[in-house]
């Protein structure tokens, strides 16, 4: 099963080395994280995606997360109804007889060209995981140059309850 966790962290040096560290050491394979500056100065969030074979695996790393120094707090979002996105830049190989056939996938998907050149366009796509990887599938005939993505970001829908792990309340 797919888990995906929040977690709101001090802004320190060293937190996600910490943090990526607890799941190597515990052999749990980080799918995709992603960080950045919360709505509060000095305090960032986390989004981790990680597959684990059930719901106990989840419990515990929340637990050992929840241990850091660092950390915040712990939401677990996987059951949860949530607004998911990520972000992809793809660098597609062009020629003057396709170029008019990608910006028809381009429109669909609500993706925009960032960047133009003579061979090649980059693209810029937000949306699902799954949206995403339909997007790519599609555009793999015309030959791939190059793409970066960012992971999962995540939170939940409107004024939910989380199921909280709080070590700390924020003032």
């Amino acid at each position: 099963m797919k888990g995906i966790i929040t977690i709101t962290v001090m802004n320190r040096p060293g937190v996600l080395n910490r943090i990526t560290n607890l799941f190597s050491k515990r052999n749990y394979n980080i799918e995709s994280i992603t960080v950045g500056h919360s709505e509060q100065e000095g305090i960032s969030r986390m989004t981790v995606v990680v597959q684990v074979e059930n719901e106990l695996l989840l419990e515990q790393i929340t637990k050992q997360l929840n241990k850091q120094i660092d950390v915040l707090k712990v939401n677990d979002i996987s059951n949860q109804s949530i607004v998911a996105r990520e972000l992809a830049l793809i660098k597609v190989m062009v020629s003057p007889q396709t170029r008019s056939e990608i910006y028809s996938l381009i429109e669909p998907f609500r993706a925009s060209v960032i960047d133009v050149s003579k061979d090649s366009l980059v693209i810029q796509i937000t949306g699902e995981s799954d949206k995403i990887e339909a997007f790519i599938e599609l555009l793999k005939p015309y030959g791939i140059k190059e793409m970066a993505r960012t992971g999962t970001t995540a939170f939940l829908r409107g004024t939910q309850k989380s199921q909280t792990s709080n070590k700390f309340s924020i003032v």
